[in-house]
């Protein structure tokens, strides 16, 4: 399979090629987009075999979960079992913004999708391509590194090309991405806990949730 690469601009991207990028996700299909602070293959989480073809690109551990972006509270709360108030506090302040929120899943989620936990990690982003292909689509996207697992995360359009060509549909290359990652925090827990820190601090989250 041959993997394509569109120029676009990351802050104004055609119509065109948004609406080219979303009909390959429909088909179950892959896509490299420009997101916060990296690129992220973005594909339908409800398309089990999409899915694995996420998995197998990356070459990634199927015990490992794929984060999902939403487009707000709204739609993260359709994919929930529950959502506590410390979800939703942080979500309301910051998101859109870089910071992933693990919930228990609901039914409608595969799975697959969760790693087999039944947890699920998801995130608003503030980018303008994500944005755009969440409108399009109105569903929720498979949000995961655009690399090789265990490999450095790719900043660059043509990084990706270079990296993952015959494994993917497409790319759109917005030129470079920069700044901190995404912080990723547990909440499903009776204390909440910091997986991973990026851009927001712990000390943000825990002045966020004491102000409950």
């Amino acid at each position: 399979m041959a993997t394509d690469l569109i120029e676009i601009d990351a802050e104004g991207p055609s119509a065109d090629a948004i609406a080219r990028a979303a009909r390959l996700i429909r088909r179950g299909g892959i896509v490299a987009i420009p997101s916060d602070a990296l690129y992220t293959l973005v594909a339908d989480p409800l398309n089990l075999h999409a899915v694995g073809r996420v998995f197998q690109a990356k070459g990634r551990e199927s015990d490992r979960s794929l984060p999902l972006l939403v487009s707000d509270v709204v739609m993260a709360e359709d994919l929930a079992r529950e959502m506590n108030t410390r979800f939703l506090l942080l979500a309301r302040h910051f998101w859109p913004g870089p910071l992933t929120i693990i919930a228990p899943a609901s039914e409608k989620v595969p799975l697959k999708v969760t790693g087999n936990t039944g947890r699920l990690a998801m995130r608003q982003s503030k980018a303008v391509v994500p944005r755009m292909l969440l409108e399009k689509l109105e569903q929720p996207l498979i949000s995961t590194s655009a690399n090789l697992s265990g490999q450095p995360t790719l900043r660059s359009g043509i990084e990706v090309f270079a990296t993952m060509d015959g494994a993917i549909d497409l790319v759109l290359d917005g030129g470079t991405c920069s700044g901190p990652g995404s912080t990723t925090v547990d909440v499903t827990e009776p204390y909440w806990r910091v997986i991973k820190e990026g851009a927001v601090s712990e000390r943000e989250i825990a002045e966020c949730l004491a102000a409950q």
